[in-house]
């Protein structure tokens, strides 16, 4: 028998009414929420998408890719099916297989979005981690992310546009910057998405190092690849945090040791399993997330990583932040000492006097 077939069968909880909220990463929901407020934002960008033309990309998929159902690629849609249910996703996304070796999903679209998986993802993922890949890309879906990366290819044909002009480029670049950013954020919140489909943890990690090295795990020890994304986060010196800032700045996505690393943290911070025990944000109660909450909450979250980031680069930007309260603090209490002394001083001359 193989590794598959001697797991045991996991009861899989169903998340009735679960809001895309309950898995979307603070500094990802900050920047939803933010956007959704904006009246007409979404309308605009739809418009802006017309220039790519979705119907097109939908052809392009329909004419050179696999549509999955019940006849074509049953596994995928058995598990594609599970995913949705667990996640109480109704109406289900249109699913392709398209020809690449390479292991990847995505999801496209904006009025209807579809996902795509590869032929690499089929061979070479089993039941568990398929389905944790397929609930990743159902959680891109709910959470609206199509509609922000197009902002993001926008953009970046702007700023390719206006590289001639040093001033508006720098500006557009700094904005694409943040586009990354955020877009780092939102995979994060889609592998939540992916571990509540599955709810399998050993699955979820067993696909990022699937991503990273390839489909054979018989060498490779999930300690191991832990211990990897923990001398990743804090090793090295300056000159590596350098490097770090270099190879992710421009990246849609965290490095899987990385994202396995945040993964790991969510789990342990106990928010999964409140969720599996039914404490979770509802749909129903989407009008009343709160603007002015949800970026308390990615200011909060960006503040708790930057204090408790074992990153060279950050270690000294926060012993700067102390040395300059010190400074400043110092200087304080020595400008009030001189003024002190001065009163003190004139109350004797006037004495004297």
């Amino acid at each position: 028998m193989t590794d598959e077939e001697n797991r045991p069968v996991r009861r899989r909880v169903t998340l009735t009414g679960i809001s895309s909220r309950a898995w979307e990463h603070p500094a990802d929901r900050g920047a939803l929420t933010a956007l959704r407020e904006l009246r007409g934002f979404d309308d605009v960008v739809k418009t802006f998408f017309g220039m790519w033309n979705e119907r097109g990309f939908r052809l392009q998929f329909l004419a050179g890719a696999i549509r999955v159902d019940h006849r074509q690629y049953p596994r995928v849609y058995q598990r594609f099916t599970e995913a949705a249910t667990t996640l109480d996703v109704v109406e289900l996304p249109e699913l392709y297989v398209t020809q690449d070796p390479i292991i990847n999903g995505s999801a496209i679209g904006l009025d209807k979005p579809f996902i795509v998986v590869t032929t690499g993802a089929l061979e070479r993922l089993d039941d568990d981690e398929l389905r944790a890949m397929l609930g990743h890309e159902i959680g891109h879906v709910r959470s609206g992310h199509a509609v922000y990366k197009t902002i993001m290819m926008i953009l970046t044909r702007w700023a390719a546009n206006l590289s001639w002009l040093p001033v508006g480029a720098i500006a557009l670049r700094a904005i694409i910057a943040a586009m990354f950013e955020w877009w780092r954020k939102a995979e994060l919140s889609a592998d939540r998405a992916g571990l509540l489909a599955g709810q399998d943890p050993a699955a979820s990690t067993r696909l990022l190092m699937k991503l990273a090295g390839g489909g054979d795990l018989s060498q490779i020890d999930t300690a191991a690849f832990l211990e990897q994304a923990a001398e990743y986060e804090s090793g090295g010196d300056l000159r590596d945090s350098i490097h770090k800032i270099g190879m992710t700045a421009w990246s849609t996505h965290p490095f899987p040791v990385a994202r396995a690393a945040e993964l790991r943290k969510w789990i342990d911070s106990g928010a999964y399993a409140e969720i599996l025990g039914g404490d979770y944000p509802r749909r129903d109660s989407d009008g009343d997330a709160s603007v002015t909450d949800d970026v308390k909450a990615a200011a909060n979250s960006y503040r708790e990583t930057f204090n408790n980031s074992q990153d060279p680069l950050v270690g000294l930007l926060r012993k700067l932040g102390d040395g300059a309260a010190d400074l400043a603090g110092s200087a304080a209490r020595g400008a009030r000492g001189w003024m002190g002394d001065a009163s003190r001083r004139g109350r004797q001359d006037n004495d004297d006097n």
